[in-house]
């Protein structure tokens, strides 16, 4: 089956004597430095994406030799005249401690693009460099979908992708790499983090601000539901919140902070009405 998924591009520029090597093995003559340009981008990883799909491991491991070579073009249209780039080298990435949605250790496919230095391509290099051309997408064969929650064939089951059975989010595992054709340039990837790759120095910077941005993100919405919900075990509380992103962590948290803050309000402790209601009218307030 056909399956088309997104990632993300940077731009590196001049390659080294190594990268070169690599370059010229797929090239038909001998290229120099000055002549081609280099990017790397995320192809895909083993994270839910927005379909409900994700890569198994392994299928990672087997798609990553199968994408050296491979040609880059534009919403997916298999024509000459839209090859951009072509991929030189690859390597599966992870390790560093991130998670995926469901909490497994996040792995992704990294490939390594040159393109000619061409007065045709000058404009998409500084798109690149720009961070205008970012996201890519990438289409390949994998030989079945199994369904996360009980390993079937998906569409063999009784669970649909996107919906919860006992906690587990349904989705369909993309097994068995059988073949790729192409990766892309996409406007809207399924992929939320696939795309163009910043250079390692600042990667790493910006990797070790966003993992504190999100810790803070975190601890702020436990502690705003342990005001709002006081009968929620915490621990319970951070296993949630260490799976979620930014958007949702943003909206439970501004959610959860207006209700705190209508629990923390004082209330009016004087009343001034002469006419005090029935007795039986204030117990009904606290009626369940």
């Amino acid at each position: 089956m056909e399956i088309n998924k997104d990632a993300r591009v940077k731009g590196i520029g001049t390659p080294g004597g190594e990268e070169l090597a690599l370059i010229n093995a797929l090239a038909r003559r001998e290229l120099g430095a000055d002549e081609v340009y280099t990017f790397a981008l995320r192809l895909c990883d083993n994270d839910i994406d927005r379909d409900f799909e994700r890569f198994d491991d392994g299928t990672l491991d087997q798609l990553a030799p199968l994408f050296v070579g491979v040609s880059g073009v534009f919403d997916h249209q298999w024509s000459a005249k839209g090859q951009a780039a072509r991929i030189y080298r690859t390597q599966v990435v992870g390790g560093d401690g991130s998670l995926t949605r469901d909490g497994r250790p996040c792995r992704w496919l990294k490939g390594w693009a040159y393109m000619m230095r061409t007065p045709e391509n000058a404009a998409l290099i500084a798109e690149i460099d720009g961070g205008i051309k970012r996201e890519v997408s990438v289409g390949c064969a994998v030989d079945q979908v199994l369904c996360s929650v009980c390993g079937q064939p998906l569409g063999s089951c009784a669970h649909e992708k996107g919906e919860e059975y006992g906690g587990q989010l349904c989705c369909g595992v993309l097994t068995g790499a059988s073949d790729v054709y192409e990766w892309s340039f996409v406007a809207v990837p399924a992929q939320r983090r696939s795309g163009v790759v910043k250079s390692a120095g600042r990667l790493a910077d910006e990797a070790r601000l966003g993992r504190k941005y999100l810790k803070s993100l975190r601890r702020e919405l436990v502690c705003l539901a342990g005001i709002a919900e006081r009968s929620a075990d915490r621990a319970l509380l951070e296993r949630v919140a260490g799976r979620l992103e930014e958007e949702e962590l943003l909206g439970l948290i501004k959610l959860y902070r207006d209700k705190a803050d209508r629990l923390l309000t004082p209330g009016v402790q004087l009343n001034y009405e002469q006419d005090e209601p029935p007795r039986e009218a204030n117990h009904g307030a606290f009626l369940i």
